[in-house]
Order: C-alpha cells, then structure tokens, then sequence
C-alpha cells in the first residue's frame, strides 16, 4: 500500500511484522562476522605463530574489508533486487570464512578477512530496504530493532566465538560462522519478496554518488563525522580490551571477551527506546546524551586496568555505558541520514557507514599501537579524544531548539520528491 504524505509504497502491516524480524536476524549474524574475531585473534596469534599484535591485524583487515564493501557493493541496493543481492553477498561471505578456517599462515587469513568484511554488508543493505517498507514515523523503532539484531551478533559472536575457540581452536569459530551464513542465505531466498530498484543508474554512476551526496549534504556528513568518531573509539576499547584480559593484569581465556560482551545484552533493550526518543524529540537530542554517555565510559573503563574484581566491574560497568552510547547514536545518525531523501537510501547508508567503519577501521589499529605503547591507560585516552571530536562538532551544529522527527516531515517529504522510491511487487 501506499504512504499518501510521502508518495512511498510500504508493505503491509502482517507482511512487515514477518520481514523486520527475519531482516534483523540476517543483520545480526552477518555483523557477527565482522566483531567475533576480536575474540579469537589472540588464539590465532598462538595457533599461527605470530605476536597477539599481528594477529590483531585480523580485526583491521576485516573492518577496513567491511568499509571496502559498503563503498563498492551497497549502492548496488538501489540498483538491484534485494533478494538476489542479499542471498549472492551472503554466499560469498560464507565462502570467504571457510577460506579463512584453512588459512596456514597470516596472510591468508588477512585475505580472506578482508574478503568476508567486504562481503557481509547485508545490515547496511537491510535499513534502508526495512526503511521502505514502513511508513516515516515508525522508521526510528524499525531502525531500532534492526540494531537489536546487529547488537545481538555482535554480542553472541564474541561469546561464541571465544568459548568455542578455547575449546576447539580458533579455526572452529570461523566454520561455525560460515555455517550460519549459508543458513540465513537459504532462508532469505525463500522468503524475501520480489523488489523494484529505485534506480536505473550506472554502476560507476551510483558508485560516485555516495560522494556527491556527502560533499552537497550536510546533515549527512554530520551523522558520518559524529558515527567515525564514536565508533573508532568504540573499537580500539574492544581490540585492546582483547589484549587487557588475556594478559597479565587479569590472566583470563578469549571467552572471557566473549562474556564481558554477553553482560552487555542489556543493550539490545536501549536500542528500541532510543529509536521511539528519536521518533519523539528528534536525532540531536538523542545524540547529545549518547555523546556523554560515551565520555563517562571513558572514565569508568580507566579504572579497570590495574585488574582485580574491581577493575572487572569497572570495565563491565564501562563497556555497557560504551555499548548504549555507540547503539544509541548509530539510530538517531541513521533516521537522520534516511531522512534526507527516499530514493537514494542505499547511496546515502553508503556514505554513512562507509565513514562509519572507516573510522571503526583505523580505530582498531590506533587502539593496538596504544595499547602497544601505553597500556589501557592510552586506549582509554584515545576514546576521550576521539568521542571529544565528535561532541565538539554537535556542539558547534546543534540548534538552540531541535525539532523531533515529526517536525521534519515537510522537508523530507521534498527530498523523497527528488527520487523514485523504491516498492514492493506481487
């Protein structure tokens, strides 16, 4: 049906309530892929006989893989068919880990991370097809449930993948995940309904207007600016935090990564009210306290380097101030970047989480050298920095009186004018 204030065609309510679901379980094992090697790189490290701080390179490649992917392969989602898309990139995916479960040595196993990164963009190709397919004032808590799947992976993969690499090596956990993916590909092609692309464009035309639109959007490049800061600093903590537990401080096994995670569940709970706090007053608001909330966590994190029961709940207590933040700020970034215009969802998600795991990219890597050269202490700092940038530019952009999300609706309903939007067939 129709939505007759934006000129968008959604889904129906009963087809929606099945899609958004089975949408945020593919989000969420595919973005597993990319966080459940933060948990098993150490065991790599012993496995191929290489320094924890080269086998953390693993971390870098696939995020930096995964940035590759969201430049070169999600403006495709404006191009072609969700179905046959989601289904090909899962394959590949699945393909690409059971490439880096056989890997004899480092390199390999760098090659095929980058190679599953680039692959599983399906979360990114998923918003904006879920964005199309409700009516513009439930996109904040669709937004948010498609989170909670993202969250979950992340949470559950490095729970899984630490335990199961302790027990069987830390090739298991790639196999496992490699499974899952091929699984979720099927279930896809079974169910996603038949799509029409909303744009007819060249592939190197829709390749440079992720480009176009950051330079000419500034609400866009607000939303990159303040997800790369965030997101850099959120993970150099869980790279270095890695390297925290499984050293001399506290002398703790992978799965304890993957159980400090699993603590953080709670967050899958904050994501859903944030999205409807978007809805309600808007994505500066929201931003504003997740800003803060990452600049406590900071602070709490420091605490738990010395090691001790102590140091252990103040990195419990850190990282789910962390998690909350981070989540919580990637929703309001998100509404605010769909918002810019209905037919060019997938270019402008590009944009964003191209910039977004860029920054989660180089985050991993300054976090290592940080740790490298100052202990937890420096990754702590390089997260005070980091999340000091993105407040200072909110600061400096953010209006004395921000509009909720329902107040925008005349501009957006301009800017979903400017292109075709994309529907539901059959």
């Amino acid at each position: 049906m129709t939505d007759h204030r934006t000129g968008q065609r959604t889904a129906r309510p009963s087809a929606t309530s099945r899609l958004v679901p089975l949408l945020a379980l593919a989000c969420g094992v595919a973005v597993g892929n990319v966080y459940f090697p933060q948990a098993v790189a150490p065991l790599a490290a012993t496995g191929l006989g290489v320094s924890p701080g080269a086998a953390a390179g693993v971390v870098t490649a696939t995020q930096f893989g995964y940035a590759a992917g969201i430049f070169l392969l999600v403006p495709l989602g404006d191009r072609l068919p969700a179905r046959p898309l989601l289904v090909t990139l899962l394959g590949l995916t699945g393909l690409g880990l059971c490439a880096a479960a056989g890997a004899p040595a480092l390199p390999p196993l760098l090659a095929a991370s980058a190679l599953t990164g680039a692959a599983t963009v399906i979360a990114p190709l998923a918003g904006p097809l879920a964005a199309g397919l409700v009516p513009e004032e439930r996109r904040g808590v669709v937004g948010g449930t498609l989170l909670s799947g993202c969250l979950a992976g992340m949470l559950l993969s490095r729970t899984a993948g630490g335990a199961l690499g302790d027990r069987l090596g830390w090739r298991a956990p790639y196999l496992l995940a490699a499974l899952l993916t091929l699984a979720v590909a099927v279930l896809l092609a079974r169910t996603l309904p038949d799509t029409r692309p909303a744009s007819r464009q060249p592939y190197p035309r829709l390749l440079a207007e992720p480009l176009r639109l950051l330079c000419r959007e500034r609400q866009l490049r607000r939303s990159c600016w303040y997800q790369a800061t965030v997101f850099a600093g959120f993970s150099a903590v869980w790279t270095g935090l890695a390297l925290l537990l499984t050293g001399p401080a506290y002398g703790l096994g992978t799965s304890a990564v993957g159980l400090l995670a699993l603590v953080n569940a709670v967050t899958l709970l904050v994501t859903p009210f944030a999205g409807r706090q978007v809805d309600r007053r808007g994505p500066d608001r929201v931003n504003l306290v997740c800003f803060l909330l990452v600049a406590v966590s900071a602070a709490l994190l420091a605490l738990g380097g010395p090691g001790g029961p102590a140091g252990l709940a103040a990195l419990v207590a850190g990282t789910l101030l962390l998690d909350v933040g981070m989540q919580s700020g990637m929703v309001a970034n998100q509404v605010r970047v769909y918002a810019v215009g209905a037919g060019v969802r997938s270019r402008l998600n590009t944009a964003y989480m191209t910039c977004a795991y860029l920054g989660g990219g180089a985050g991993s890597w300054l976090g290592t050298r940080a740790y490298a050269w100052y202990g937890w202490s420096g990754v702590c700092g390089l997260l005070a920095v980091l999340t000091s940038l993105g407040l200072l530019r909110h600061l400096a952009a953010r209006p004395a009186r921000p509009a909720p999300a329902t107040a925008l609706a005349p501009a957006r309903r301009t800017a979903a004018a400017a292109g075709r939007p994309p529907g539901l067939r059959g």
